[in-house]
């Protein structure tokens, strides 16, 4: 089958240039990337990951952690197992 369509979509530089090392990481081009997130939307006939909307507890977490606030630090794997009782 022929490529004959364009997709034009304006995103944030910094998110581009990540997203584009990322595939570049994997093996891909942006269009063989964006190829890939269509067909699975096509197969799975909707998104091919999960959206939701973070709860309270969630959000707050995310807000905690972006000002480093309430963080627990381990020292390695062992350490986190053992603070937790695992």
């Amino acid at each position: 089958m022929s490529k004959t369509s364009t997709i034009r979509a304006r995103v944030e530089p910094e998110l581009k240039h990540n997203a584009e090392q990322i595939f570049r990481q994997l093996g891909l081009t942006t269009t063989q990337a964006i190829t890939l997130f269509y067909k699975q939307v096509e197969m799975r006939r909707g998104l091919p990951f999960n959206v939701e909307i973070p709860n309270k507890i969630t959000t707050q977490t995310f807000k905690d952690t972006d000002i480093d606030h309430n963080l627990i630090v381990y020292e390695d794997t062992d350490d986190m197992f053992q603070k937790l009782g695992i």
